[in-house]
Order: C-alpha cells, then sequence, then structure tokens
C-alpha cells in the first residue's frame, strides 16, 4: 500500500470509530507494524490533522475534521453498488428510486478506468420482491428523524388489534418483511411491529421528547439486554 493511501486509510479508520483506537488495532487493520502507525500519525498531526491522543491509550479524530471527497476503491465502488441493488429491489418506492439513482450517478461519475466496477460488478443482490406495507415508509423515516410520534392501527399474527401511539425507532429490512421498532406508549417497553400488519397510520406533530440518538441508544441497550452482548444493533 502507497504511504498516501495508508495515511488515507488511517482516517478512514478512525472517522468510523466512536471511541479511541489503538495503533495496535490500526496496524492490524492494515497489516502493518505499530510503529509504522505511530510514524504515520505524527505525520498527520504534523499537517495538523486535529487527532487527540498518544501512544499506548489511542487516537480519536476531532469530529469537525472535513476533508475533501476523494475517488472511490474498485472495492468501495464494489460495496456501494451491492448495498444500491438490495435496496432497489427491497426498499420501499422512495428508497428504491433514490438507489437506482445512485447506480447511475456512480457510473457517470467514475473514471473509466473504474466504470465496469460499477456498471458490470462482479456481485449481485438476489432479485427480491418488495414486501407490501400499511405504513409510508418515507414518513415513518420522516418521523423518525424528528422525533414525533406515530398512532397506529395494528393486526397481530393472531389477528388481534390494537390502537398504539409509538415513538419511531429504526426501520429493519428483512427479505419477506420490514420490522418497526419502536417505544409503545401502551406497554410502556420497545416493541417491534411488522410494516404489513399496520392496518392504518396518523403521522403525528406531536414529539416526544427524546432525541433520535438517545432513544436508539435506550433500544440497542433494551436488545442487548434481551438477546446478549452479541446483538450491536
Amino acid at each position: 500500500m502507497r504511504r498516501a493511501d495508508r495515511l488515507f486509510q488511517i482516517i478512514q479508520i478512525m472517522r468510523r470509530s466512536n471511541r479511541a483506537i489503538t495503533a495496535a488495532d490500526i496496524a492490524g487493520e492494515l497489516e502493518v507494524s505499530p510503529r509504522t502507525v505511530y510514524r504515520d500519525i505524527a505525520d498527520l498531526i504534523g499537517q495538523r490533522v486535529p487527532i487527540r491522543g498518544e501512544a499506548g491509550f489511542g487516537y480519536i479524530l476531532d469530529d469537525a475534521f472535513d476533508m475533501p471527497p476523494l475517488m472511490l476503491t474498485p472495492d468501495e465502488i464494489e460495496a456501494a453498488m451491492l448495498g444500491a441493488q438490495w435496496v432497489a429491489g427491497r426498499g420501499d418506492p422512495v428508497l428504491a428510486g433514490a438507489a437506482r439513482d445512485l447506480i447511475a450517478k456512480i457510473g457517470s461519475v467514475v473514471p473509466e478506468r473504474l466504470r465496469s466496477y460499477a456498471m458490470l460488478p462482479a456481485t449481485a443482490a438476489r432479485p427480491a420482491r418488495a414486501p407490501r406495507d400499511g405504513i409510508d415508509i418515507a414518513r415513518t423515516r420522516s418521523s423518525i428523524h424528528a422525533g414525533r410520534k406515530i398512532r397506529i392501527d395494528y393486526r397481530d399474527e393472531q389477528g388481534r388489534a390494537t390502537s398504539r401511539v409509538i415513538w419511531p425507532v429504526v426501520i429493519g429490512f428483512f427479505d419477506s418483511a420490514r420490522m418497526l421498532a419502536a417505544w409503545c406508549e401502551l406497554r410502556q417497553d420497545f416493541r417491534h411491529f411488522r410494516t404489513d400488519r399496520v392496518v392504518s397510520a396518523e403521522f403525528l406533530d406531536e414529539c416526544h421528547g427524546a432525541r433520535p440518538g438517545e432513544l436508539r441508544q435506550r433500544w440497542k441497550r433494551h436488545m442487548a439486554e434481551k438477546h446478549g452482548p452479541s446483538f450491536s444493533g
């Protein structure tokens, strides 16, 4: 790996980490020695990249750091195309359309030498029919970001009907169904609702008062307690 590429990868590794990351961890991922990583980080700091920390304790990249976009690698193009194919075949209509637009954009902006990775990728997602939903998924995503409540009429697998006010957390996409994780005011606990069993939905203007990130963390802790520490959300 060229040194310039390695410096970029070190920044990328720190950008995606939500905790201090040690030189040993970085070295293991890049398959170089920790000494090389120490030297590279010192060079990055010398170039005014805002890295905090020290050897033996780990390093953190300042959240305010911004780096101009660089060209995607062939593996990154393959990953983006595979993900976009999956969403185009299984996403709600808005996300599926956005995925198709993304595929076209990637194919148009990559240089000629990389275009085959975008237009003729070596990986493919199995075609599938998108699940039917009883709730507008695009509006549900907006409610998640805005921290707003939703009132739903829901029918469980036994056919029992209930009306609930929920605080939506995250939508899980599966091959045959979609699942909406939410805090349920009726049960005073987190619950999961299949979107194809939602009979009707009313998107409320009322905010639930919890920051989306905080609510997401509470749900992840709930899932970890229920399914064990292997659950990552």
